[in-house]
């Protein structure tokens, strides 16, 4: 029997300008939370992911990258190299598919972030997504992961959990757990038999307002 692995297929680290967990943190984390790999995916940029994947950090690293595109963001999976942002969503996809890497569609249904559902069902019609992310920690309103769902069984797509982590009090709030993996095409044979666990657990405020009335100098 396949040894199985919990995975979370979504985080961000400070690397993504908008976070505040560290390599280490995450690490740390990934170990208390029973993760064995999780998907860096830092906003625009790879360099912090590819550096830790070269690291022996008691977690397995793969390298991802959320793109931003005129239409929302996509994520690529399994990357090789960086993606440039503000690219057509169509030329992002393509360059992902053409380092072999999965295209994985985030909180797509998502109404605060830059999410693709308006022209999502195209992609899927078109077969140019190849895993739908079905469980969004971020996402407060339960009904939006299902219209995610729902949309991934209509086109018969595997589902994707990320915490959308942050920080490192987000760490293990989503992931799948399924038979392990060693590349592109075998974690998507995988995600048939991928059992998800999740719960809402919201960014932590980073700039918290001081406590008291304010005070003026003059």
């Amino acid at each position: 029997m396949a040894r199985r692995v919990r995975v979370d297929c979504h985080l961000h680290t400070v690397a993504s300008g908008d976070a505040s967990l560290t390599l280490e943190e995450l690490a740390d984390r990934a170990r208390a939370t029973g993760l064995d790999v999780v998907f860096v995916t830092d906003h625009n940029v790879t360099e912090a992911a590819m550096a830790a994947a070269r690291r022996d950090l008691g977690v397995r690293i793969i390298v991802g990258e959320e793109i931003r595109t005129p239409d929302g963001d996509v994520i690529g999976l399994f990357l090789t190299e960086r993606i440039p942002y503000v690219l057509p969503l169509a030329e992002v996809t393509a360059r992902i598919r053409a380092q072999g890497a999965l295209v994985y569609a985030p909180h797509p249904f998502d109404l605060i972030r830059s999410s693709t559902g308006r022209v999502l069902p195209g992609l899927c019609q078109s077969g140019d997504v190849d895993v739908i992310e079905v469980f969004n920690a971020k996402i407060e309103d339960p009904a939006l992961n299902d219209r995610a769902a729902e949309l991934a069984r209509s086109y018969g797509l595997p589902g994707g959990a990320g915490s959308d982590a942050h920080d490192a009090a987000g760490v293990g709030a989503a992931y799948l757990e399924m038979p392990d993996f060693d590349g592109p095409a075998s974690f998507l044979a995988a995600l048939a038999d991928a059992a998800m666990t999740g719960e809402y657990r919201p960014h932590a405020v980073r700039y918290p307002r001081p406590i008291g009335p304010a005070t003026t100098t003059g």
